[in-house]
């Protein structure tokens, strides 16, 4: 067993299916993994713990990703954020509010979402050498 210990994901995603799909392959792939099931959820864990990727739909009851994102933004300054959405026009606004962040538009293959989270957060290590 190496020092290196698994890359936390926290995972907000409000359609239920959806969800588990994606929190089990990135499980697969040896994330750890939180999912909640909406942006107010996902809010106390981010104060909690501290996480490598946000990973969130856009378009969810009560906080919508991009909020969602502003928030772990104050909150946790060094969490990477990537969005997914199967909306064109969420993904505009996603990308004018949030530059920094990767969004992926649904559908997608999972090999695509590993792939893309394992883009974002390499990018995050090279960034403190």
């Amino acid at each position: 067993m190496s020092g290196n210990s698994a890359q936390t994901i926290l995972l907000a995603e409000d359609d239920d299916a959806m969800r588990v799909y994606l929190e089990r392959a990135l499980v697969n792939a040896g994330y750890a993994v939180d999912a909640v099931d909406r942006g107010t959820s996902a809010v106390p864990l981010l104060e909690d713990k501290s996480y490598d990727l946000l990973l969130s739909d856009i378009v969810m009851p009560e906080m919508d990703g991009i909020e969602l994102a502003q928030r772990c933004n104050e909150i946790s300054p060094d969490t990477k954020v990537m969005f997914i959405t199967g909306f064109a026009a969420v993904t505009l606004k996603a990308s004018r509010e949030q530059p920094h962040a990767k969004v992926l538009s649904k559908p997608f293959h999972l090999r695509d979402l590993v792939l893309e989270v394992e883009r974002v957060l390499e990018e995050k290590v090279s960034a403190q050498i």
